[in-house]
């Protein structure tokens, strides 16, 4: 928060939305800025699906399921707690949309924990590199993240430190039963039923609040996307190519000028569907939703009812984890980016 304080001068502070400041350090502002949106949703709809385009269907599943259950926790927890931000002032806060949401525990520092350290342990069982150079990449991914909340006026040192310290309990909770989990997503017949069910009871149970906070969409935004590209991963087994039972660890072959061409075109064609993909769907879903319900798709307070909200952000965003893990590859295949 003294960073903050040291790179920024409140000029006037006319509410949150209308609060001026002047960057004294434009290195540390952009870092941070950047930082941040790395536990947002564009990080999250980009990044995920890029690990399965570029990397392997294991270290995907696992960033997938991991992600999903230590986000929900966290963002649960936010409104159990119910602990407020910092005030504003003494910090200036550079972001607004959050600020209706509770501080403790950070999510973003969650997301970003939980993301690197799996991504990690991943590929640290399937590719043959420096371990340490591994963990100084996740410590450095974390730090950033984190430090950019404290940056942007968003959380306190105590918000953060309890978001990292309950993704990293969760994360020594759920690693022995990785390989459980990933059987079961696999080849359990009623995979299908539970990765749909759960996450829209989740969803629709989620704690209510005395005003309207994004959290609950966030949550339900982020199970979608889950559900989608999970179900996609047990059809994938059953009905077009099984995935291997044995584990071998593989050298990391040597970066070439054309291999990275070829991960940005797969990238960039991937990108251009998701986003294609949530803004059809998101559209079309709220559409017929407000057309059943009798309200306008233009009036915000309608679309943030429990029974607008939850469907379109679970089908839209499930369509999302589900093109991008069926039609994006097809894609690719077609156009010779395999």
């Amino acid at each position: 928060r003294g960073e903050v304080l040291r790179s920024f001068r409140v000029k006037t502070l006319v509410g949150e939305a209308g609060t001026k400041y002047v960057v004294k350090n434009y290195f540390y502002y952009y870092l941070f800025r950047f930082s941040a949106a790395m536990g947002q949703e564009t990080f999250y709809i980009t990044f995920l699906p890029f690990t399965y385009w570029n990397f392997d269907y294991y270290v995907s599943r696992r960033l997938i399921v991991m992600w999903s259950m230590v986000m929900y926790i966290g963002q649960v927890s936010k409104d159990i707690l119910k602990w407020p931000r910092p005030c504003s002032p003494p910090v200036v806060k550079l972001e607004t949309r959050a600020d209706a949401e509770y501080g403790m525990p950070s999510t973003h520092a969650m997301s970003a924990i939980s993301i690197s350290f799996t991504f990690l342990i991943a590929t640290m069982n399937q590719y043959k590199y420096p371990f340490e150079l591994g963990l100084l990449a996740a410590f450095i991914f974390s730090t950033l993240v984190c430090g950019s909340r404290l940056y942007t006026g968003m959380h306190t040192v105590l918000d953060v430190i309890g978001g990292s310290l309950i993704a990293a309990v969760l994360i020594a909770l759920a690693y022995p039963a990785w390989d459980c989990i990933d059987h079961l997503m696999l080849t359990s017949p009623l995979f299908p039923v539970f990765s749909i069910g759960l996450p829209l009871l989740l969803c629709y149970n989620y704690p209510k609040l005395d005003y309207y906070s994004p959290t609950r969409a966030d949550t339900t935004t982020i199970l979608g996307a889950g559900a989608g590209a999970t179900i996609v991963f047990w059809l994938n087994h059953h009905y077009v190519a099984s995935y291997p039972k044995e584990i071998l660890q593989r050298s990391i072959p040597p970066v070439t000028v054309g291999m990275v061409v070829l991960a940005l075109a797969r990238f960039m064609v991937g990108f251009c569907i998701v986003l294609v993909t949530r803004h059809v769907i998101k559209g079309i879903t709220l559409k017929v939703l407000c057309s059943h319900y009798k309200v306008s798709t233009k009036d915000l307070e309608a679309r943030r009812r429990l029974e607008i909200e939850v469907p379109y952000k679970f089908i839209t965003y499930s369509s999302i984890g589900i093109n991008a893990i069926v039609l994006v590859p097809l894609l690719h295949e077609f156009l010779g980016l395999n």
